[in-house]
């Protein structure tokens, strides 16, 4: 089975590589999607590309509008965040607290009946590529991601949810959309 599909996979790329000149888009869309639709119809269980998210690149100190009141900020020191209310949060990579040898990632959230605001870094790698909460209905969603310049091995990444029971599962993925580190979700 994965040999016809790596063949519909190799003759479609071909079909597009060889494909004249003069080709219109629409044909070429056409191919794509005969291929994309082959491709399902023999092996359903084939993931979708995996799609890196960019990362934001900040100087250090400088106030990220995270949306709805939400506010981030970098430094050399750590990551901070204030809510609507004003209250300042920090948290340190450099105390000691997170082991950056090692990919990881952290999770800090406040929310209510309206929904809630997570963020939290991400660390021990040069290629982080997407972070993404999942909620107990299995809906998944993408966070931000900032880092300092010269992509450090680290960064913050942050998002939105609707309300929902319990915590969320975190995962972080490399730039290919290899798992790196995940945080299991909680009923609490």
């Amino acid at each position: 089975m994965k040999k016809y599909l790596t063949a519909v996979v190799a003759v479609a790329a071909v079909a597009t590589l060889a494909a004249p000149a003069t080709a219109t888009a629409e044909t070429t869309a056409t191919l794509a999607t005969r291929t994309t639709a082959t491709a399902t119809t023999v092996a359903p269980e084939a993931k979708a590309a995996f799609a890196p998210t960019p990362i934001r690149t900040v100087r250090p100190g400088e106030r990220v509008d995270a949306g709805k009141g939400w506010t981030v900020w970098l430094t050399r020191q750590g990551k901070y965040w204030s809510g609507p209310d004003g209250f300042e949060n920090f948290r340190s990579v450099v105390d000691g607290n997170i082991d950056r040898s090692e990919p990881g990632v952290s999770h800090q959230s406040e929310g209510d009946q309206n929904g809630a605001f997570h963020s939290g870094l991400y660390y021990g790698t040069r290629n982080a590529g997407r972070v993404e909460l999942t909620d107990a209905d299995g809906r998944t969603t993408a966070a931000t991601l900032v880092a300092l310049p010269g992509r450090s091995d680290w960064g913050v990444w942050y998002v939105h949810t609707g309300p929902s029971q319990g915590s969320p599962a975190v995962a972080l993925y490399d730039r290919s959309g290899k798992l790196l580190a995940d945080l299991p979700a909680s009923d609490f």
